[in-house]
């Protein structure tokens, strides 16, 4: 599969979590059909900065925030405006 394609299924898949609602960066991988690719996801969404994609809606497996672009303090206060983490 084409980079492009992968990142394009990534960004689809993450467009689909409504506010209020979190995925796994694992959870992610395994909606568009590469179960074993939670790494590429993260790499993909760390290089979004589309604001119409909801990267910050994807977290760690471990229940931690996880990378963002913006940052991490950026991503734990738009969750918690969302109502989507209680830290």
């Amino acid at each position: 599969m084409r980079k492009e394609n992968f990142k394009q299924k990534v960004f689809d898949a993450v467009s689909q979590i409504p506010r209020g609602k979190t995925l796994t960066y694992k959870q992610v991988a395994e909606a568009i059909g590469h179960p074993k690719s939670w790494r590429a996801v993260g790499n993909a969404l760390n290089k979004n900065y589309n604001p119409k994609i909801p990267c910050h809606r994807v977290i760690k497996s471990d229940g931690k925030i996880g990378g963002y672009n913006r940052g991490c303090g950026k991503k734990r206060e738009i969750l918690q405006k969302e109502k989507a983490v209680k830290i």
